[in-house]
């Protein structure tokens, strides 16, 4: 069973930056461990994902703005996001699956994903 609990969200103004942290609990098995966000009336985003190992994967969106970094001692996954723009805005969540490796943030590829939290909400004006 894995449970996801992410924190962090809020509201900047553009140019501003967040930090997003999901703190993930599981036993046995390495998850990948990603972020996806949606914004109302688009489908789910991938965002960020790490692979077990830390080795991260971008999104487009997230190229050369955003970090994503994981903790394997505490299984936490963090989201550094600087120059936030208006279009950033959404639900961020964040998402889990069984292996060492993650897929790729492929449009569509959240159905790949197990288990969610219950999403923290960004918003950037």
């Amino acid at each position: 069973h894995v449970q996801l609990v992410e924190s962090g969200g809020g509201s900047v103004q553009a140019g501003g930056s967040l930090r997003l942290s999901c703190a993930a609990s599981y036993t046995g098995d390495p998850h990948c461990l990603a972020w996806f966000r949606q914004a109302p009336g688009k489908e789910r985003e991938g965002v960020a994902s790490t692979d077990s190992d830390g080795h991260p994967r971008y999104g487009d969106s997230a190229l050369g703005r955003f970090t994503a970094s994981r903790d394997s001692t505490t299984n936490s996954l963090y989201l550094q996001m600087t120059n936030l723009q208006p279009e950033d805005t959404g639900v961020y969540y964040c998402a889990a699956r069984g292996g060492m490796y993650c897929p790729e943030l492929s449009r569509g590829n959240a159905v790949l994903f197990d288990y969610w939290g219950q999403g923290t909400q960004v918003t950037v004006s």
